[in-house]
């Protein structure tokens, strides 16, 4: 599903450590159909991720290539233009999605909000990116 051997071996690993942390929780009753609900899932995650650093926008790709000093300046001022006037944790909300590559699951439990809390900031953050784009 993945095409990358090093990639699905870790995507193997992260499984069976999720599989560990929820023991507690899990019923036993179908442990292989679980597995593979559980990997197909994770798997589906690793691609969508993928897709989404791969189809991110241009003036982000513009912010991750930036080297030169100027560059990095205006980016900065750029992205504190973006985060101005949202909440001090969206910041962090929006390193551990988009950055860390973390799901809206992981990013919320790291976080004590709620999925679609979650979900709601990275809309509006991403709202305010899409009309300062438009600005520019």
């Amino acid at each position: 599903m993945l095409t990358d051997e090093d990639l699905a071996l870790d995507a193997m690993q992260d499984v069976f450590v999720k599989v560990i942390d929820k023991k507690h929780s899990l019923r036993a009753t179908y442990p292989s159909s679980l597995l593979y609900t559980m990997a197909t899932n994770h798997c589906l995650n690793i691609l969508s991720r993928e897709k989404r650093l791969v189809g991110s926008n241009e003036i982000l790709d513009r912010i991750v290539a930036a080297d030169s000093v100027e560059d990095k300046a205006v980016d900065r001022m750029y992205l504190d233009q973006i985060f101005a006037g949202q909440k001090p944790s969206t910041r962090t909300i929006a390193v551990l999605h988009y950055m860390d590559g973390l799901t809206l699951e992981e990013t919320s439990d790291l976080c004590g909000l709620s999925v679609s809390g979650v979900r709601k900031r990275l809309r509006k953050l991403r709202e305010a990116g899409l009309r300062m784009d438009g600005e520019s």
